[in-house]
This record gives C-alpha cells, structure tokens and sequence, in this order.
C-alpha cells in the first residue's frame, strides 16, 4: 500500500465511511512493517475518535493486530489460562495482588500489561520500580513461567502485538485514548494472542477513567465482552468506579508496596474487595465455582492464606527481581528525596477526593508520561489519602506527596488542596 493509498483510506473515515475488512488488515500490516509513518498514523487514530467504527471494522482491527505477530500456546492441562484486564485508573494496582492469588486458585496466568496512558498508571512501570524485576521477556520463557510458576506480569514482546506496541504509545500523546473502538481493538488484541481460556475486564467509570460516565463504561463492557465472547474466549466484565483513587497510593512504587500490604492482608478494604471480586468472577467463568457467593468466600480465604504472597516472590525471584534489595527497599518510609503533607484546615467529613487532580498530579511529579520519550520517576507519587466519607480532625493528614524536589512538592501541595472537599463538621 503507498502512502497515497493510505491517504485515502484517512479521508474515507475521516467522512464516515466504512472500512472493509481488507483494507484494515492491510493498513496494519503496513504500519507494523513501517511503511506507513507516525503522522499519518495518527491522523487515521483521530479520525477513529470521532467517526467511530462498527462491530464488524472493531473486529477486524482487532485480529488484525493479534495477528500481527506471535500469539501464545500453552499444553493442555487442568488449569484454565485466564487474565484480566483494566481500562486504567489513578491507584490501580489490582493486577498485582491479583495475578499470583489466581495462581494460588488453580489457574495459569499470563498478564500481558501495559505502561501509563494519559494519567492512569501503567503496571510495567511499577513493577520496575522493584529492584532487578524485569518485564522484557521472549515468548518461550513466558510459557515456561507461566507453567511452573503460574503467573507472569509482563510486557508485549516484540513478537507478540506489535501493531498495538506502536498504536498504544501513539494514543497516548494524540488525544485519542478515550475511544471505545481503539480500547477494544487494543485489550482485546493482547488478550486474544494470550490463548486465554477466560478473561475478566474490569471497566472504570468517573472522572479519572477514560470512560466519564457508567453509561459509556457499560458501552465500552459490551463491546469488549460481545468481541472476546465472538472469539472463542468467556468474556466478562465489572464497572467500577475510578471517581476517587483505588486504595490510598498513587505513583509506581507506593503502588507496589500497598500491594504487599494487601497479600499480606492489612491494605486498603476498596483494593482488597475489588481484587477479591476479580478472582471470584473468573472462578465462576471457568466453572471452578458454581456461585458468586461462594467464589468470593474461595478467593477471600486463599488471600488470607498467605499463599499468594509467597507466590508473589516466586513470580518476582523468576523475573529477576533481588528479594533482599526489594526487602530493603520495602523498609523504607519514602524512597523520594522530599516528602510534605496536606493537613485538612477544618474537622469534619471528606466529601470528595478527585481522583483525577490527584493523577494529575503524580504525573506531573514525574510518575506518569507526557510524551512518548517521558523518563519515569518510580518514587514520586502519594499515600496516605484519606477517602470519601471518614471523619478527620483539623490538622490531619488527607495526603502526602513524595516529590522528586522542594518546589515540585511546593507546586504539587498548592494543586492538591483543590482535590478534596470536607463537610463542616
């Protein structure tokens, strides 16, 4: 396809047209192998945006990008292959804790994840914010870890969806992430080359998802589960809401160390009942429960077991994480050079807590990306937020901000007062 040819696949879809199943597959070919640039790459992901695309051409995109390179194989075996998979939020780590709990529960988990987009976290980038971990990983040993381990976190190799590799950081800088066909096609891509068995989605709504509303995240759900369904695999999804931030960390490696706190059983209650109620739906997606209520009762026991956490160092050790230094590391109240409080100024109720002046924020601190060049900053972030409906006392702490210096703390703890709301008490 030359450059002209593609040219006028943009102005179709620019116009509203339809694109054939053809031209999709050929135009992501194209891309993959280079011949059609970033610019003009972005201007069909903008397009996107704002025509939309219809079942048949979100289908398309999809096995075009799984099939753009490697898709993993596992033997035959009794444990189901599961994943799952959010649309992104500020303080979301669930995938952590999640992914060797599911491997304490009988199953086999190969979590292909990705890193920030817009303000929402990436779980690559927290995970490398442990000492020696690594997320870079061929599809060989993925198997490997997946079979004598259980579960593997990592990233997209460059075999496995590269034409999403590409998109993926492309959306990222364009304005073009909240778009419920690209977010399909991407999830899905990923979760197809995975050879899943099951697959939970859990889809935010409120104002730090890319979904503002429960009526467009229920949209976003439908189309991702009637896709995967379509596709052999047993695809369910969970709205969540991403209006305040999950737990009370935000930034990489705050992020990390409450996810050691819930495998160990003392996190936050939203994080523990939201990764409880992962694990429960695909215990009964895969029949390995025959009620929500008692599959709840399952994952819960099995997490205060202390299992998962001890699979969580053996999934860490096969990564080539240094346990010691991670130890060490965990010891630790604050890894950053600065840290400062916002102390609330009056007694009363928090009424709200703005998740997305919160990300914001850990972004701009340097925990999240601008660009695609963006260099992280895994120590910056915040812990200790106070959430919707606790009572505080003048002078309590409602956040602390981890900074990489005392005037990004300085401008970070000015924005902050802005992101919560206290009743007169």
């Amino acid at each position: 396809m030359t450059g002209m040819n593609f040219l006028s696949l943009i102005e179709s879809k620019r116009d509203g047209q339809t694109l054939s199943p053809d031209d999709i597959q050929r135009f992501v070919c194209e891309y993959v192998t280079g011949k059609i640039p970033d610019y003009q790459m972005a201007a069909m992901l903008m397009a996107i945006y704002f025509r939309g695309m219809t079942t048949p051409e979100i289908a398309a995109l999809t096995t075009a990008m799984r099939d753009s390179g490697d898709v993993l194989s596992f033997p035959k075996e009794s444990r189901p292959v599961v994943d799952k998979h959010s649309t992104g939020g500020v303080g979301d780590k669930v995938s952590l804790p999640l992914a060797p709990l599911l491997a304490c529960l009988g199953f086999r988990v190969p979590m292909i994840s990705g890193r920030g987009l817009g303000i929402t976290g990436g779980t690559l980038d927290k995970l490398e914010s442990i000492p020696g971990f690594k997320t870079a990983m061929t599809v060989e040993k993925i198997i490997e870890q997946v079979q004598s381990v259980g579960c593997v976190i990592c990233g997209q190799t460059e075999r496995m969806v590269p034409a999403d590799k590409g998109l993926y950081a492309l959306r990222d800088v364009t304005g073009t992430v909240p778009s419920i066909p690209l977010i399909t096609a991407s999830i899905l891509s990923k979760k197809l080359a995975e050879g899943l068995d099951a697959l939970l989605l859990d889809v935010k709504f409120g104002c730090a998802a890319f979904m503002q509303t429960k009526e467009k995240a229920s949209q976003l759900a439908d189309s991702m589960v009637t896709l995967g369904n379509e596709c052999g695999v047993k695809t369910h999804a969970v709205l969540s809401d991403m209006n305040t931030p999950l737990g009370r960390t935000a930034g990489n490696w705050l992020e990390v160390k409450e996810s050691v706190e819930c495998l160990e059983g003392c996190g936050p209650d939203d994080l523990r009942d939201l990764v409880i109620e992962c694990a429960a739906h695909l215990l009964l997606q895969t029949g390995k429960s025959n009620s929500i209520e008692n599959a709840m009762t399952q994952a819960a026991t099995m997490l205060a077991s202390g299992a998962p956490r001890n699979k969580w160092d053996d999934m860490l050790l096969a990564q080539g994480a240094t346990l010691q230094a991670f130890q060490r590391k965990l010891a630790y109240d604050s890894t950053a050079p600065v840290t400062t409080e916002l102390r609330a100024t009056r007694s009363g109720s928090v009424q709200k807590c703005d998740a997305r002046i919160i990300g914001e924020i850990v972004r701009d601190l340097g925990g999240g990306r601008l660009t695609k060049e963006t260099i992280i900053n895994w120590d910056v972030g915040m812990d200790q937020i106070a959430k919707p409906g606790e009572q505080v006392q003048i002078g309590a702490t409602l956040a602390r901000i981890h900074a990489a210096d005392k005037q990004s703390a300085a401008n970070a703890l000015k924005r902050l007062e802005t992101a919560f709301e206290i009743s007169e008490g």
